[in-house]
């Protein structure tokens, strides 16, 4: 059976994997929730939307004959992931998640874990500090109950509507970052605190590191829970686990 990929896209490992699937010949779509005014190009076509929850996926993959459905979103995606569980199992489709392993705390890290973005809204409930939020825009509005910080808000796209912060400052800049350039922006804000998802991988590891040198505190958000799901860590180990099921005739 000839591959016919779906791609659930949204981080850097999505993009390097259509690569490498397109540069193997393999056939397939990369999909963009839309979240990113200005997704980079893809080496496979691409569809930007959402498809209707896990029944909407499950009807693209019937329509499109889906062979393989690759899950490269970023790790706090969760819905989007828990949807393309539950569309493999109705429909049989192979899903893999192409998922970066979580950081961890090294010596010189100070982590305040936190569960999700209401713990670290709650975090937050202290005296004025000045602080790196990394969240992403979505979660902006959920901070406004602490307006005493001052936030630095590095986003991919400018933002539509004027944070909901009185003090603030918005860098717009897409990864990978740079430690000693995440240094030198820590500094130059004069940030006392770093509040940030667990993303994993080394894109957006640059501000951990940074404020590990700084010796600065970071209120980590732990991931979402997910449902099991077969999961690899690298490019060619999603690209074998492609060719492994084409050759059992998946």
């Amino acid at each position: 059976m000839t591959p016919n990929l779906l791609i659930l896209a949204g981080t850097s490992e999505a993009t390097a994997f259509a690569r490498r699937a397109a540069d193997a010949g393999l056939a397939g779509t990369v999909s963009f929730a839309g979240r990113v005014a200005r997704p980079l190009r893809q080496p496979l076509p691409q569809r930007i939307g959402g498809f209707g929850g896990s029944e909407g996926l499950a009807d693209y993959l019937r329509a499109e004959k889906i062979t393989h459905l690759v899950d490269a979103t970023h790790p706090f995606a969760s819905q989007m992931s828990r949807n393309a569980v539950e569309a493999a199992r109705v429909t049989g489709v192979p899903l893999v998640a192409l998922t970066r392993p979580p950081w961890q705390a090294l010596a010189g890290d100070a982590w305040q874990h936190v569960p999700d973005i209401a713990g670290a809204v709650a975090a937050l409930s202290r005296p004025a500090a000045r602080v790196m939020l990394a969240v992403g825009r979505m979660h902006l509005a959920e901070f406004a109950p602490n307006p005493q910080h001052f936030y630095l808000l590095r986003l991919v796209d400018p933002p539509e509507a004027p944070p909901p912060f009185p003090d603030h400052a918005v860098v717009v800049d897409r990864g990978p970052f740079d430690e000693a350039a995440d240094r030198a922006l820590m500094e130059a804000h004069g940030i006392d605190l770093v509040v940030s998802k667990n993303a994993g991988g080394s894109g957006a590891y640059a501000k951990i590191a940074a404020a590990r040198a700084l010796g600065l505190p970071v209120v980590m958000i732990d991931r979402p829970a997910l449902p099991a799901r077969d999961e690899v860590h690298d490019i060619e180990a999603a690209l074998a686990w492609v060719h492994a099921g084409t050759e059992r005739g998946v």
